[in-house]
């Protein structure tokens, strides 16, 4: 049995799940979002916390029962709190500004790169060098703000690129000016 499936899915207050047909549904103050579940898996609603149960004990049954159960706690969280992730700009000259829909980035090529806002994200720039990623979907903003980042990733040698806020770069020594070599 999974240790994470068996675990209970609290409720916030103005947040519903429902389950029919295959396909688990989360409304709330933020947004819906859907999930279709594949395999032999049930949701229940008892109070103010959701249950995900096996109906059977099929191969892989037990995977499906802990990844349900966490996409639905995502989903949760989502749709009562949201999800953000900040980046940053580092680099001389580099900056960073919202014009419409579009994220234009200006890190050391020779043109402006253009990052249109997907649906259901949020992207915005309280500063020359600060990009911040928001919305409902985990998984969305996750992989749009990893998508950001793979533009300009960042070097270990002086730091340029652009990172999570929270990322630490491991920095390496440069090349030593050729001591000790005649």
């Amino acid at each position: 049995m999974s240790r994470i499936g068996k675990l209970p899915v609290a409720l916030p207050a103005g947040v519903t799940v429902t389950f029919e047909n295959g396909v688990m549904t989360v409304k709330g103050g933020k947004g819906t979002l859907t999930q279709q579940v594949v395999g032999d898996i049930n949701i229940k609603v008892e109070g103010n916390e959701a249950i995900v149960e096996k109906t059977s004990d099929a191969a892989g049954t037990d995977a499906k029962h802990g990844l349900y159960r966490a996409l639905l706690h995502n989903m949760v969280v989502g749709v009562s709190q949201g999800y953000t992730k900040a980046l940053k700009v580092n680099g001389v000259g580099w900056k960073v500004a919202k014009q419409g829909n579009k994220l234009v980035l200006n890190v050391g090529f020779s043109h402006p790169v253009e990052v249109v806002e997907p649906a259901g994200v949020k992207l915005e720039c309280p500063g020359p060098n600060e990009i911040i990623v928001s919305g409902i979907d985990k998984t969305l903003v996750g992989q749009t703000a990893a998508d950001i980042r793979t533009i300009r990733v960042p070097e270990p040698y002086h730091g340029y690129g652009i990172a999570y806020k929270d990322e630490v770069i491991e920095r390496k020594e440069g090349k030593t000016g050729g001591k000790g070599k005649k």
